[in-house]
């Protein structure tokens, strides 16, 4: 390929999995100068995203697991920088490639799997709330990009409860990651609905993190959708369909990078798709599933992916199954993976090369068990760098 123009092999190599460039780092400096560059991780994240390639499903439980989500064969256990015995890894939020990781508010990670390397977030103190307010109610947290001006931040949402059962306050605080730092921003005017009984971070849609509030705790019970503008810092509401019936359980996600809501009758569960984000006449209702005719018996049910063709939708029915959904023929069809958890919640993950550095070229650092290898490899006398 050395008579190839620099052009063509930038394109070449674009395409690659990142298992696969971390290798080829290793061909000449000038592949290496050329994979590690800004321009390329950003190009190659691109081509990446516009593909829709790349992508492993995370499974969490108490450990965290990977799998390719083309295949869905195999289940890896990840060992990841806050692997412990006495905690359960939470994902906050996943995007471009990195994984926000928390064992507890004081423990927080930005993680990329694909190239193993982690920032650990200073700790940010919860302030105390006014007296009037007795307790906290909920921490929910939003992980996402701002692509204008290209910065990866935090959302850290808390919000306490009032005495009276109908009052709220929060307290909003945003990390970014070029500065490595936490600052307070204007207060969340909506109160969270707590959809699944422990609190839901944000969806990531559109340079924008989606929650589920009302307006006030108990007086007003109408369900509306709040956004996060990620870039601009400011809140909004999002238009919703028109439905025919309002009498159902509501929860927001993300398919195949587009906004969606689940209406849950409990008896069916009916899937809102907005195809064009923040225009109101693009909600479209993309299936329904029915229970007994569909699915025998279901609680949860949460659309992940689109196949490869495009024709199914990968669900996770109550934490406990995998299901292919065919929205032609309304059949589903049971996901059996090698080594996944009998329980879990899921993710998904893109494959890159952006690093949790705060300048997108540096600081990242390499998990404590890597070290620990590449100094058996030196007190053995190998003489070969590791690219991990």
């Amino acid at each position: 390929m050395s008579d190839l123009p620099a052009q063509v092999v930038t394109d070449i190599l674009s395409r690659l999995p990142v298992k696969t460039l971390l290798r080829f780092r290793c061909v000449s400096k000038p592949w290496c100068a050329l994979i590690d560059s800004p321009d390329f991780v950003k190009f190659h994240l691109k081509r990446s995203i516009e593909t829709k390639s790349n992508l492993s499903l995370i499974l969490r439980c108490w450990n965290l697991y990977s799998v390719d989500l083309e295949s869905l064969d195999n289940a890896l256990e990840l060992d990841h920088p806050l692997k412990s015995d006495n905690y359960v890894t939470e994902v906050l939020g996943s995007c471009n490639g990195l994984l926000c990781l928390a064992n507890s508010e004081e423990d927080i990670v930005l993680w990329n799997p694909s190239i193993r390397k982690h920032r650990k977030l200073p700790v940010m103190p919860i302030e105390l709330p006014p007296p009037e307010f007795c307790f906290c109610q909920f921490i929910v947290y939003g992980f996402g990009h701002d692509v204008v001006n290209d910065e990866y931040k935090l959302v850290r949402l808390v919000q306490f409860y009032g005495d009276d059962d109908d009052s709220f306050d929060s307290e909003v605080k945003v990390y970014n990651l070029k500065s490595n730092s936490w600052r307070r921003i204007p207060d969340f005017p909506y109160y969270l609905r707590d959809v699944l009984g422990n609190g839901s971070n944000g969806m990531l849609v559109s340079a924008a993190l989606h929650w589920v509030v009302t307006r006030e705790p108990k007086s007003d019970t109408s369900n509306l959708i709040a956004a996060f503008d990620i870039g601009t810092e400011e809140y909004r509401l999002v238009p919703q369909p028109e439905y025919s019936d309002e009498n159902f359980l509501m929860d927001v996600g993300v398919l195949g990078g587009c906004l969606i809501i689940f209406c849950n009758y409990y008896s069916e569960v009916d899937i809102w798709l907005m195809k064009e984000y923040g225009v109101k006449e693009s909600w479209t209702n993309l299936f329904s599933v029915s229970q007994p005719t569909v699915i025998r018996s279901f609680e949860y049910l949460n659309p992940i992916a689109y196949s490869k063709s495009g024709e199914e939708v990968l669900l996770e029915q109550d934490r406990e199954k995998l299901l292919w959904y065919n929205l032609k023929n309304k059949t589903v069809k049971n996901v059996r993976i090698r080594g996944m958890p009998n329980s879990f919640s899921t993710d998904i993950c893109l494959g890159s090369l952006v690093p949790p550095g705060g300048d997108g070229t540096s600081d990242g650092k390499k998990q404590p068990a890597q070290e620990k290898t590449k100094m058996k490899k030196k007190k053995k006398g190998k003489e070969r760098d590791d690219f991990l």
